[in-house]
């Protein structure tokens, strides 16, 4: 008699891979490259993704559209932020030239992690030698899909 597969549970250990992408295409595509391995519960995928996962059979391949602001938040005005060149120099490259779009890589507060903010605008007005990053997440308020094929479940 065949045995059934393994179903994702709440703390499983997954191999998957996965596409996350937004209106401007894709955000994050394992399909090219080396499967992704994580665990549910840890925060590597957003609550709204990982329930979407939650009874998936091993070997299943599945599309979902998770409507705008249910995978990661929607997007907050205050985590548009001016950080000063000076503050800059400090954490990073001194000569670093810094371009809108641009994604920069912030230590956080305990230097045991990161986060990251895109460049909006750099200086200009009141503002001088500052730039403007958006700490949102890029999907942040945008609707999302998500494509997974779930290799393995332990």
């Amino acid at each position: 008699m065949p045995s059934t597969p393994p179903c994702v549970q709440p703390g499983s250990f997954l191999t998957l891979h996965y596409r996350l992408s937004g209106p401007g295409g894709d955000i994050i595509n394992t399909f090219d490259d080396k499967p992704a391995t994580l665990s549910l519960g840890t925060g590597e995928l957003s609550p709204a993704v990982e329930q979407r996962l939650l009874g998936l059979p091993e070997g299943t391949r599945a599309s979902f559209d998770i409507p705008a602001g249910e995978a990661f938040g929607p997007r907050n005005p205050q985590m548009r932020q001016w950080v000063a060149r000076s503050l800059l120099n400090r954490i990073g490259d001194p000569d670093e030239q810094y371009s809108v779009g641009d994604v920069v890589q912030f230590p956080t507060p305990d230097g045991l992690g990161s986060y990251a903010g895109a460049v909006c605008q750099v200086g200009g007005g009141e503002h001088g030698d500052s730039v403007l990053f958006d700490f949102n997440h890029p999907l942040a308020g945008q609707p999302v899909s998500f494509e997974v094929h779930v290799i393995g479940v332990l």
